[in-house]
C-alpha cells in the first residue's frame, strides 16, 4: 500500500531575480514500511518537496496523496487534521514548545492524535536517552538534546508517515547513528513509511531506497 504518492509536482517561487522553478515535474512513491533517503545539494528543492508532502505548502501543479487522502484537494483544516493523525514531522528547527517541559513536549503530539500511551512514551524517552531530562524545559537543553526531543515527539504518536528533514544534523555521529537506528526500527515495526532528507551518503545508505534531487528534478542517487 502506498503511504505517500507525489505525482508530477512542480513548484516555483518569486525572487528578486524573477520566478525560480524549484521543483520540475517530480514524481515518487513510498510504500508502507519503506524508508527512502532524499539527497541533493543545498537549494535543490529537498525541503520544499518535504513541505509539499506534509501539506505545509501547495504545489503549483501535481497531486499529493497520503495513503488514500488527496492533500491537494483538501483545505488547510483537512491537511492539519491529517498531520495530527497520520503524518509525523521532524524539522531542523526543533519547533519545541518553550512553555512545556520535555515530558509534556513528548506527549503533545500523542494527545493531539488521540493516541495516549504513557508506557510507550516512557520507553521511547528511555531509548532516546531523555529519561533524566523530562522535567527540563527546551531552553535548558543542548541543541542535540532538543533534536532528540523533537524526534521523540514525532515517533511517540506512531504516525503512518514520517517526514524528516536532516533529523540527525545536530547530533554527533555516534548519537546520530543510534537515533537513526531507532527511527528505522520503530517505523518498520509500525509498518510506517519514512522519507528522510539528508546530506549524508552514509546515512542515506541505511534506508531501503534512495533518490537524488538535482536542479529540481529527481534522479537516481549518485
Amino acid at each position: 500500500m502506498k503511504a505517500l504518492t507525489l505525482c508530477d509536482i512542480s513548484k516555483s517561487f518569486d525572487t528578486a531575480e524573477g520566478r525560480v522553478e524549484v521543483l520540475k515535474h517530480v514524481s515518487l512513491g513510498l510504500e508502507a514500511g519503506q524508508s527512502l533517503a532524499l539527497t541533493g545539494e543545498s537549494g535543490s528543492g529537498k525541503s520544499t518537496l518535504l513541505h509539499i508532502a506534509a501539506g505545509l505548502e501547495q504545489p503549483d501543479a501535481g497531486q499529493v496523496r497520503v495513503a488514500q487522502d488527496d492533500l491537494t484537494a483538501m483545505g488547510d483544516a483537512g491537511r492539519a487534521r491529517l498531520r495530527r493523525g497520520q503524518v509525523g514531522l521532524i524539522f531542523q528547527q526543533f519547533n519545541l514548545i518553550p512553555s512545556l517541559n520535555v515530558g509534556a513536549n513528548l506527549a503533545f503530539q500523542v494527545r493531539l492524535a488521540g493516541k495516549a500511551d504513557a508506557a510507550f512514551v516512557a520507553d521511547l524517552a528511555q531509548r532516546l536517552g531523555l529519561e533524566g531530562l523530562l522535567q527540563r524545559y527546551p531552553e535548558q537543553l543542548s541543541g542535540g538534546q532538543q533534536q532528540r526531543v523533537a524526534i521523540g515527539r514525532c515517533l511517540a504518536a506512531r504516525p503512518a508517515l514520517v517526514l524528516a528533514d536532516e533529523p540527525t544534523g545536530n547530533l554527533d555521529e555516534a548519537t546520530g547513528d543510534q537515533v537513526l537506528d531507532l527511527m528505522l526500527h520503530l517505523t518498520a515495526q509500525a509498518g510506517a513509511a519514512l522519507l528522510l532528507v539528508t546530506h549524508s551518503p552514509r546515512l542515506a545508505a541505511r534506508c531501503t531506497s534512495r533518490a537524488h534531487l538535482r536542479a529540481g528534478q529527481l534522479g537516481d542517487a549518485p
